[in-house]
């Protein structure tokens, strides 16, 4: 998670290239010319305008900054966000992108059924496809840069289920219902609270990965439940609004949150003591190795199918080091 991190990933993207490693699929382009110098212009485009992915561009500009001056050509990372996630405004993003024929375009599905058809269209034209923060669904044949998002969520509800003493009543706040990952998360919840026969999952919101919708939510549900225990969440927007929704109820300390994501939003409120530990996805590091892979593409080399940026946990006890690392990066 450190700066060095990112140069790091450039020489592991190096040495994949000289043949290193097992990789499974072709990203369906031919390979450049060593000599050719023109621009390199990789189109990313996020569910929605949202802190989180504000994070995951950070990281893919400073990947575009370190290539760059490794290639001795410009390589532009063009960040292109809906407004909201909503599936018909990105699939009009990525019909605008592949129209400027790209060198690549990643994106993070808001409905794969309905993204499908577009996304075929623009593979057809040999630009490279990938997708971020999500797994890729099964045949599509796409590299999937992310996390399991079944263990991070897993290993929330079971630190929330410790917090609690193994029984009372939860909440689960689901994200966007049509968004793969946050369906993995919301099942992965569900089993997991499931192993313990004294805690209840009393109520299920629904936040749309939108921190005003996650705030009313969860409001609602304690004043329903004025008993409950405790939150799990399923997006990066709901941790933020069940906080505030916790701190306006004067129940800081009584109900306890246990978020995902490290956006310093978030950090703050562990600090504070509102929110008890987040589950996270280190996403500058997404933003980075979704650079790296589409670079990767537009060489013609084969990608494996799924890269994995792992799972870190924030708590009270490591909190100060996070804030920190976030600020400095």
């Amino acid at each position: 998670m450190k700066k060095s991190v990112i140069a790091m990933m450039f020489i592991v993207s190096v040495m994949v290239l000289a043949g290193c490693g097992g990789n499974t699929q072709s990203s369906g382009q031919a390979a450049r010319p060593a000599e050719d110098k023109s621009d390199l212009t990789f189109i990313v485009v996020p569910k929605g305008v949202h802190p989180w992915f504000d994070e995951v561009n950070k990281g893919a500009q400073q990947e575009a900054q370190v290539l760059s001056n490794a290639l001795g050509r410009k390589v532009v990372v063009d960040f292109r966000a809906p407004n909201t996630p909503d599936v018909a405004e990105q699939n009009t993003i990525l019909s605008q992108a592949a129209a400027t024929r790209p060198t690549g375009i990643a994106f993070d599905p808001d409905d794969w059924a309905a993204n499908k058809s577009i996304v075929d269209e623009i593979r057809t034209l040999g630009i490279p496809v990938m997708i971020f923060d999500a797994s890729a669904p099964e045949g599509s044949g796409l590299t999937s840069v992310g996390n399991d998002f079944s263990e991070q969520a897993a290993m929330a509800s079971d630190y929330l289920a410790n917090l609690i003493g193994r029984r009372g009543k939860v909440a689960i706040m689901r994200g966007v219902p049509t968004a793969s990952n946050h369906e993995e998360r919301f099942a992965a919840h569900q089993a997991a609270l499931a192993k313990y026969p004294n805690i209840q999952v009393a109520a299920i919101g629904i936040s749309n990965d939108n921190i005003q919708e996650a705030q009313s939510q969860a409001a609602a549900i304690m004043a329903q439940n004025s008993d409950l225990d405790g939150f799990v969440c399923c997006d990066a927007a709901a941790p933020i609004g069940i906080g505030n929704a916790i701190k306006e109820a004067g129940k800081v300390g009584r109900v306890k949150l246990v978020g995902l994501e490290n956006q310093i939003e978030q950090l703050t409120l562990i600090k504070d003591g509102v929110m008890q530990a987040s589950s996270c996805t280190v996403p500058r590091v997404q933003g980075s190795m979704t650079v790296l892979m589409l670079w990767q593409a537009s060489l013609g080399v084969k990608l494996p199918a799924v890269v994995d940026t792992g799972i870190d946990f924030i708590t009270p006890e490591n909190v100060d080091e996070w804030i920190k690392i976030v600020q400095e990066m």
